[in-house]
């Protein structure tokens, strides 16, 4: 059997962090929002002598191996459910960057695990969700879809109402920034931001004012100094705000000009939507 799955990115209204945890990662409070900018994944199941995961795509910037997180969310759901004698063929189409801020990792391991449950149809939805806070942070929000309160490291999820915008993307090209880089930077600063603008803008939200007023990123602030490509977007595009650890930039309801040096990526929508079927084929 095949599926093909189509994965969205996600952008981050807000970003707060709030404290470290004794785990290592950190508490956030952040709003996030699911744009229509889609990897696709094509999954193919074969009976075989064993288990096996076989990992292809069309990126040169991520592997394909154990390192993946569409190969560790295979093996995850096969060993949570107890398939055996599988063999297990992943193709990748990344239009996501990589290292961009825009959980192009997380958003391919949610649908590695929506995609194979909807071949074995072996779990819940609760139980998918499961997996997904096990694997990683950003997993449930794209799981999910739409727009969402996400606090705890990101796993604890929230519906917020949907509310229907542009976005247009820029990042400036062969930059990619870690997640731990930006939170080793932010836990150095020695005054932190304290705005709660993630609660004011669920305020906005909830009675349909323009947000553009409380994006913040408490990331950003940690690294901008550090990076000229950073400040020259924010020159041009002042009202742009970078999602999650970088390093991409938005804007909401505008359009970016061409930049030498940025990719840049215009009329995107907000979609009420996560990680979906794509196409099904029964062979």
């Amino acid at each position: 059997m095949q599926v093909k799955v189509k994965t969205p990115a996600k952008i981050n209204l807000t970003l707060e962090v709030l404290n470290k945890r004794p785990d290592g990662y950190h508490n956030i409070q952040s709003i996030m929002q699911m744009v229509d900018l889609y990897d696709y994944l094509t999954i193919d199941v074969e009976d075989c002598d064993k288990n096996e995961i076989l990992l292809t795509g069309t990126s040169d910037e991520i592997p394909y191996n154990e390192k993946n997180l569409v190969y560790k969310a295979a093996k995850l759901y096969l060993d949570k459910t107890g398939i055996e004698n599988k063999q297990i063929k992943i193709f990748i189409e990344k239009n996501i960057p990589v290292a961009a801020g825009l959980a192009g990792g997380s958003t391919n391991a949610a649908g590695t695990f929506y995609g194979l449950n909807k071949i074995f149809n072996l779990l819940s939805k609760e139980e998918l969700h499961g997996l997904c806070a096990a694997l990683g942070s950003d997993l449930n929000v794209c799981l999910e879809g739409g727009c969402l309160l996400a606090t705890g490291r990101g796993e604890n999820i929230e519906h917020l109402p949907f509310r229907e915008h542009s976005v247009s993307l820029i990042k400036p090209l062969n930059l990619g920034i870690s997640a731990k880089e930006a939170y080793t930077k932010f836990s150095k600063l020695e005054k932190k931001p304290d705005l709660d603008m993630t609660f004011k803008m669920i305020d906005s939200i909830k009675v349909g004012c323009d947000v553009r007023q409380f994006l913040h990123n408490d990331l950003e602030v940690a690294i901008f100094n550090d990076y000229p490509e950073f400040q020259k977007i924010k020159s041009i595009l002042p009202k742009s705000i970078m999602s999650g650890s970088g390093s991409t930039y938005f804007v909401i309801d505008d359009i970016i000009p061409q930049i030498d040096g940025y990719w840049v990526s215009n009329r995107h929508k907000f979609i009420p939507s996560g990680v979906e079927e794509y196409e099904l084929l029964l062979k």
